[in-house]
């Protein structure tokens, strides 16, 4: 273990990490090394189309489709937070990450994670004015709310991120220094300190409430409204319509809210390493591979801007 002595200290603080990641077996590692590095490939080729085609076509030029543009470039560097390193660890024999490194990607991690959790209510009220005030909907969404609400998404997960971080990494690591994981991710990281960490168990657990269940909370209101109004619709083919625009949303915010919830809320004695392993892996790369499968798909003006752009054929009407 790289360790650096502390004069001021009767300890040594570790100055590197080794993430065990998912398997110490050549061969396993080999085949996941593929699979992510595909999947990982494919989330910026989906996400960044999306962004291309929404910045291409003036149709998609409305707030629905710009914020989710701002959902594909966080989901692109959400990823890239975890998934390239990951990707060397598995094909290397040096499997460690500085402290300094680790640091950086617990904040940066978070940054994107929280500013994409208040995204999805931020999505959540869009559908709600387009829907209950269709008719003012313009007016209400205007360029300047939009904006608005995208930047106080961004300082908020800046700050709380940065609560996150300080107080994680402000406990003493004096070894071992083997993190169960794939990355640094908070509740791995702080079975590592040589402290009681019953106090950052209640920061953890009140920061998420704060931000997930309070997100969580202004969606599920949301939709309420927006079914009671749904239900109110005459015509069949027309409730029909109004729920479909609402379907994609609710799919991606169920496979990130609750995987989420059920890591950060969840208090660090009852963890297990190999469950989170898996949960983060899905909230952070399986959710941001499939959000723009689940967006494109259902959704004829993103086909119809990419066969417009493309050229490929007679766009759907």
């Amino acid at each position: 273990m790289n360790i650096q002595e502390l004069p001021w200290e009767n300890h040594s603080a570790v100055s590197e990490f080794i993430l065990l990641g998912f398997s110490r077996d050549s061969q396993i590692n080999a085949i996941l090394f593929y699979i992510f590095l595909f999947v990982y490939l494919s989330t910026l080729v989906g996400n960044g189309l999306i962004v291309t085609l929404i910045h291409l076509d003036s149709r998609l030029h409305t707030p629905m489709y710009f914020f989710l543009s701002v959902l594909s470039m966080l989901d692109m560097s959400y990823v890239t937070t975890t998934v390239p390193q990951m990707l060397v660890h598995l094909v290397s024999q040096k499997k460690t990450i500085s402290y300094v490194g680790c640091v950086a990607q617990m904040y940066f991690f978070l940054v994107f994670g929280i500013s994409e959790g208040w995204l999805f209510s931020v999505m959540a009220y869009d559908r709600y004015v387009a829907i209950c005030y269709p008719l003012r909907y313009k007016l209400i969404m205007s360029p300047w709310l939009c904006g608005a609400m995208v930047v106080f998404c961004g300082l908020w997960g800046v700050t709380c991120s940065l609560v996150y971080t300080v107080f994680t990494m402000c406990l003493p690591y004096c070894g071992p220094n083997e993190i169960n994981h794939f990355f640094c991710e908070v509740p791995a990281v702080l079975k590592l300190a040589c402290a009681d960490t019953s106090f950052n168990d209640q920061v953890d657990f009140i920061l998420g409430f704060i931000l997930l269940l309070v997100p969580l909370s202004f969606i599920l209101s949301s939709y309420v409204c927006i079914f009671a109004t749904i239900l109110r619709i005459h015509s069949a083919q027309g409730r029909l319509k109004a729920f479909s625009t609402c379907v994609s949303h609710i799919t991606v915010v169920t496979m990130f809210c609750g995987p989420a919830m059920f890591m950060y809320m969840n208090p660090g004695a009852n963890a297990s390493p190999e469950r989170d392993k898996k949960l983060a892996l899905f909230y952070n790369v399986i959710s941001a591979f499939l959000n723009p499968i689940i967006y494109s798909l259902r959704n004829k003006d993103v086909k119809r801007a990419f066969l417009k752009v493309t050229g490929l054929g007679k766009t759907p009407e």
